[in-house]
């Protein structure tokens, strides 16, 4: 197997993803599965290939990704994440363009822990008078 031209890493949530960039025809594997199967929905589609219509680069990589944890949502932007580190990687003269675009920010969110004496996060257990 060839080795990559680029690699950068996005996280959202609890996901993680390994974004890989090729020369190629702009086929994106997730998982070694196609983009298409491994996200049905149309909003994650789009939201995960804005940054190449932004830039005006669609079709000019293969992109192979490494998808962990997390679910469809978490994946998707860490999937962006992933490609907006890339291209800003692969040409620096598009980092403000993408800046601009709020794509290169890590959406800081992450799910709050558990404390101990309450039954999630903040609820409490239901309190009993008597």
């Amino acid at each position: 197997m060839a080795t990559s031209l680029v690699q950068a890493t996005g996280r959202r949530k609890r996901s993680i993803a390994r974004v890989r960039f090729n020369p190629g025809t702009g086929v994106i594997t997730v998982n070694g599965r196609a983009f298409d199967d491994f996200f049905p929905s149309p909003t994650h589609r789009n939201a995960i290939t804005e940054p190449f219509r932004l830039t005006e680069t669609e079709g000019a990589w293969d992109i192979d990704v490494t998808m962990d944890g997390g679910g469809v949502s978490g994946q998707a932007g860490a999937m962006r994440l992933g490609i907006t580190r890339g291209l800003v990687e692969l040409d620096p003269e598009r980092r403000p363009t993408l800046k601009k675009a709020g794509f290169l920010t890590r959406d800081p969110r992450k799910k709050e822990s558990k404390k101990y004496g309450l039954k999630k996060a903040r609820k409490a257990p239901q309190y009993s008078k008597r």
